[in-house]
């Protein structure tokens, strides 16, 4: 038994010892071509590139694989991913390809028929490309090519990529301590905050009511970066089925006397993966109690279609304006739940409130689309008039819905302009607003649904018949080619007010700012659980759990910037806005910045959140 166990612990060490070279090497040739393994690869030429610094020779094909029409970026676990399937071609592989040219096995081929084969078949190469390798000396004679020695030569060209790579990384401390890993999300910058005293409530180990199971890893998943971690600090929190349901909301019931505020907005997602949505001021004209609640909006839906949207987390961060609106001061969000929606119920004092709404990305983000198919909007009648399909139009009431953001059923410029924004970057000032008047059915100065009807059925004919200017605005939108919302997701605020009447109005669409950045981390930093980083003291991460949404949060009171490694690899049924299960950050000195926000996969079975922090 004591020589097997000792058989296993050698080959577990030969294993890693493996892996830390493979590791290595990847980061060596990485380096090569980018400043950072923070940094992403950006384009099929780069990608090429990096894989030759790894000692590849990647076809076009190759390359077409793993960089497709749909593809922006690839960072440093892609690429990984990339050299573990794509292995280095071997000199046996390469003499067997050449022996089925020659046929005799002479070991040479005539220049003019490698010239033939090269120029004609497979990925075609150029005359004078061809001309390139029949002009070195080392493997050509009379006319003809040593394909040995070009083997030979390959092979030696190959490896000594991979050893200067290295050699470039070994000689550069700076690059040697670069981390490895992704930084897939761009909109957290870090936050500059005031250096603080430890907190009391901070703990230099691990809490007992968290501690990792049997079974957890302190250790990253990469062995190279555990080379270069200098702290590290666990965090395990178990969560059921049910810890996504929270009753506390105050109930209709009670507050059917309140008087009430109500607004609609959206979420939208960029093409870099970037959130944006609504952002509004609320005004309460004296003290009150009041509650506060968004959830997803349930806009009519189309039989057969599914509902993406009505699954997103919602969130709304509530700040107080003081003498200026830049100087807003975080009063609360809502962490209470019941079901879809989340709420906040408390006493605010007369003034002006910002109300930033807010979802983690971890349910809205970019996917592949499965649609082959195109859903078609427009259509010629019997009379050759065109006209809008029966899909089209239900979809066109569904935007309706949403874009009708106090619920009155008509648009007003204010409402339409939001509109025009997401769908055109332009605003329709008073005078295009007239003609509009004009030409569509209007009410008290706001358009109808049958004027906002025909008035896309007007951008229809504008193009005679052709759907490219409808796609575009559907696009921006948030819907795919099969009319359904996958990109995008409305919701609902509503405000109660126990002694005045609340006022709600849409003021921003755009991407969130750094008062909600600022938001989140204080949020965290005020309610979650605070661990000092052992072995480095400057380094704290917090953790808070609300609902069915665990935020992490670090924080950096150092006088330098530091790189932290994420390691998931050990929750359970877990969903992080990352969208890696390994990745690294980069945080900013003396601040404070969200390492990622994490949902179960699977809300109706038990998830466990693992996480490990590594300071490199």
């Amino acid at each position: 038994q004591k020589a097997t166990r000792s058989e296993s612990s050698q080959a577990k060490k030969s294993q890693h010892a493996e892996e830390a070279i493979f590791y290595m090497n990847c980061r060596a040739a990485y380096l090569t071509v980018l400043k950072s393994s923070l940094e992403n690869i950006k384009s099929k030429e780069q990608l090429g590139l990096v894989l030759q610094q790894a000692g590849r020779n990647p076809s076009q094909k190759t390359v077409n694989k793993y960089w497709t029409s749909q593809t922006t970026a690839l960072n440093f676990d892609d690429f990984c991913t990339i050299l573990k399937k794509e292995k280095p071609a071997t000199k046996t592989e390469l003499l067997e390809a050449f022996g089925k040219i020659d046929t005799d096995n002479t070991g040479y081929i005539l220049h003019d028929e490698l010239y033939k084969l090269l120029t004609t078949r497979g990925e075609k190469m150029t005359w004078d490309e061809v001309s390139t390798i029949t002009k070195q000396a080392d493997f050509n004679c009379s006319g003809k090519l040593d394909y040995n020695k070009f083997c030979d030569l390959y092979m030696t060209t190959s490896e000594q990529c991979c050893k200067t790579a290295r050699e470039k990384l070994e000689v550069d401390s700076r690059l040697r301590q670069q981390q490895f890993g992704s930084q897939a999300e761009t909109s957290s910058e870090g936050i500059t905050l005031p250096v603080s005293k430890p907190s009391p409530r901070v703990s230099r180990k691990t809490d007992h009511k968290l501690a990792p199971t049997k079974g957890d890893s302190r250790t990253p998943s990469r062995p190279s970066s555990a080379q270069s971690c200098k702290a590290s600090i666990s965090t395990a929190i178990s969560m059921g089925a049910s810890s996504n349901r929270n009753t506390k909301l105050i109930e209709p019931d009670t507050i059917k006397e309140w008087q009430c505020a109500q607004s609609k907005g959206c979420f939208y997602l960029e093409e870099d993966g970037e959130i944006i949505s609504h952002k509004y001021k609320l005004h309460l004209p004296q003290r009150s109690t009041v509650c506060i609640t968004i959830k997803p909006l349930n806009v009519r839906q189309v039989e057969g279609k599914s509902c993406h949207w009505l699954s997103v987390d919602t969130a709304l961060y509530i700040l107080k304006e003081n003498e200026t609106p830049e100087n807003l001061q975080l009063v609360s969000f809502t962490e209470q739940q019941n079901k879809e929606m989340f709420g906040w119920k408390g006493e605010l004092g007369s003034g002006i409130y910002w109300l930033l709404p807010f979802t983690t990305g971890c349910r809205l983000k970019k996917v592949k689309p499965q649609i082959t198919g195109e859903a078609k909007l427009v259509y010629r009648g019997e009379d050759g008039e065109l006209a809008l399909t029966k899909e089209f139009r239900a979809t066109l009431l569904d935007i309706f819905e949403t874009i009708d953001l106090d619920g009155n059923g008509l648009l007003s410029l204010e409402e339409y302009n939001f509109f025009e924004l997401r769908t055109s970057g332009e605003k329709c000032d008073e005078e295009a607003w007239a003609v509009c008047k004009e030409n569509f059915d209007m009410k008290k100065n706001e358009l109808t649904r049958q004027g906002f009807m025909d008035l896309n059925l007007m951008e229809a004919n504008d193009r005679e018949g052709d759907p490219s200017d409808l796609w575009v605005t559907l696009l921006s939108l948030g819907y795919n080619k099969a009319l359904e919302m996958t990109e995008a997701c409305p919701f609902v605020i509503d405000i109660y007010a126990e002694k005045c009447k609340p006022r709600i109005k849409a003021i921003y669409l755009e991407a969130g700012s750094w008062q909600l950045n600022r938001a989140i981390c204080k949020s965290v930093v005020n309610k979650g659980e605070a661990k000092v980083m052992d072995g480095c003291e400057n380094i704290i991460i917090y953790t808070y759990k609300a609902g069915r949404r665990i935020t992490s949060v670090i924080e950096n009171k150092s006088e330098n910037k530091v790189i932290i490694h994420v390691n998931n690899e050990q929750s359970k049924n877990c969903l992080s806005n990352r969208g890696l299960t390994v990745f690294a950050v980069e945080v900013a000195p003396k601040s404070t910045m969200v390492s990622q926000h994490v949902m179960p996969l699977n809300e109706q079975e038990e998830w466990l959140y693992n996480c490990v922090h590594s300071l490199l």
